[in-house]
């Protein structure tokens, strides 16, 4: 069941990037696990699957351990300083730099700190983190000063009723990631789009899908958005 969803998901993605005049390599797609068990973990990294994501430090160091080596973490959820040590060692890219606190706490250790991305707030939304696209900029320059490379922007749009409702959002952060590369060239990446959104979000030029139900279907202990 596992591959055949994510198989679906890639032939969409594929589909959206013909669209959009993109090849399909251009997009990363993360397996967004938090509603797998062991079974569909397994089945998706079988199925050729490598990068995985969560958004609780917990659940990465722990599901971390049930993959081969082979597999890349990304932590995509909001992160607090004082589980940066345990998630440190384990991810390749952390999606949700959201205040230059964290970025304090994300360059302590051996090491250079793994890249990050920037999250953007961009709907303005109260109950969501990220700095507004105002703030963006400060972000990104304090966080490289710190010597983090920032590899580009991220953000979670208002849950939509339609997929087209998030284009105005992914828009927006697609523009606001141009106008900082222009001082920061190495801000290539856009993560945006998730089950709900993703053929949307590889049309106006996400480099990172974050996609978990339409994968690893819904869970009866977790039904939240990915």
């Amino acid at each position: 069941m596992v591959a055949r969803r994510l198989s679906q998901v890639r032939e969409r993605i594929a589909a959206a990037a013909a669209r959009a005049g993109r090849s399909p390599t251009e997009v990363m797609l993360v397996a967004v696990s938090k509603t797998a068990d062991t079974g569909g973990l397994r089945a998706a990294y079988e199925a050729g699957q490598r990068d995985f994501g969560e958004n609780r430090a917990a659940r990465l160091v722990e599901v971390s351990a049930l993959l081969p080596a082979e597999a890349r973490w990304h932590l995509v959820g909001r992160l607090q300083g004082n589980k940066v040590p345990r998630v440190r060692p384990v991810v390749s890219l952390l999606h949700s730099l959201d205040r230059p606190e964290l970025a304090g706490y994300w360059v302590k250790g051996p090491g250079l700190p793994p890249p990050a991305l920037v999250q953007v707030n961009v709907a303005g939304e109260a109950a969501k983190g990220g700095v507004s696209p105002g703030e963006a900029e400060g972000l990104v320059a304090f966080a490289s000063e710190l010597g983090i490379e920032v590899r580009g922007l991220m953000t979670i749009p208002p849950l939509p009723e339609r997929p087209e409702d998030s284009r105005r959002h992914f828009r927006a952060l697609a523009g606001l990631r141009e106008e900082l590369a222009a001082r920061w060239p190495g801000l290539t990446e856009l993560s945006m789009g998730m089950t709900e959104d993703f053929e949307v979000a590889v049309e106006e030029g996400a480099t990172l899908l974050r996609v978990g139900r339409a994968i690893f279907g819904p869970s009866p202990e977790n039904r939240e958005r990915e």
